[in-house]
């Protein structure tokens, strides 16, 4: 790519892109909803899909997994290269099944770790939000800072 070609792409690029900080879109503007917002029994429910994903995909997945292993042997003893073939499947089936179990473990140890950290956070703000005198900072009063 020659750099008159470089520059032209990045003018395309560029061309309608604004930077947003600390702010939500205007109404009516193309700048997205707003905020991020979810919620912690969302988060819960998807951690216990994933858990039992990873549960019900563990069981199911090992189900012919020794008959498959010794069948591989047998195939190979007796002189058959579809031996090898079926201890090879064998291996990248317990392979791919332990990604999967694998990440499905840690989709739901990731949200479960969220949910504490996020009740921790809260607790702390709510906490730390506090006037000189030791009382509890209302919204009205934090909201006349941005005003």
């Amino acid at each position: 790519m020659a750099w008159d070609e470089w520059e032209q792409a990045k003018a395309r690029a560029q061309q309608g892109a604004a930077m947003r900080l600390n702010q939500v879109a205007p109404e009516g503007s193309s700048g997205g909803d707003g905020d991020l917002v979810v919620h912690d029994n969302v988060l819960g429910a998807l951690g216990n899909a994933a858990h039992s994903l990873r549960q019900h995909f563990s069981t199911a997945s090992d189900h012919a997994r020794q008959n498959t292993f010794d069948a591989s042997i047998q195939l190979f003893n007796d002189g058959l290269d579809m031996g090898s073939a079926l201890t090879e499947l064998h291996d990248a089936w317990n392979t791919k099944a332990g990604t999967l179990k694998e990440a499905c473990a840690h989709v739901s140890n990731h949200l479960d770790y969220t949910r504490a950290e996020h009740a921790k956070d809260s607790v702390k703000i709510a906490t730390d939000m506090r006037t000189v005198g030791g009382d509890e900072l209302s919204v009205s009063r934090i909201n006349d800072y941005y005003k």
